[in-house]
């Protein structure tokens, strides 16, 4: 079976601190959206699997997400964690058009 998803506008990409998360909700899922300092746009989920700490409060070291309760890193590519006790995130395609910015997310 084919997973069905979805292409939603966030927001601007003047929207986002370069470096520091933004939070939003994509058909009722946190997602945490972060700018790199090359321009690249990562979203990836909302939580940190470990202790629930919300991701968009963290920042972005090169392109790793970095939780701010405990400083796991997950791959904003991959969502994959540093921490072998602890499971990756899911990492959300996305895409800038005209200075929009759209993440590609399953439909619940």
């Amino acid at each position: 079976m084919t997973a069905t998803v979805t292409r939603v506008q966030l927001c601007t990409l003047a929207d986002l601190p370069t470096g520091l998360g933004r939070g939003f909700e994509v058909g009722g899922r946190p997602i945490a959206v972060f700018l790199g300092r090359e321009g690249q746009v990562f979203a990836v989920d909302g939580k940190c699997p470990h202790k629930s700490g919300p991701l968009a409060d963290g920042m972005l070291i090169g392109e790793q997400v970095v939780c701010p309760l405990h400083a796991f890193r997950f791959d904003g590519n991959s969502g994959a964690c540093d921490q072998e006790s602890v499971c990756g995130i899911q990492a959300y395609a996305t895409e800038v058009r005209d200075g929009t910015v759209f993440v590609t997310v399953p439909l619940s």
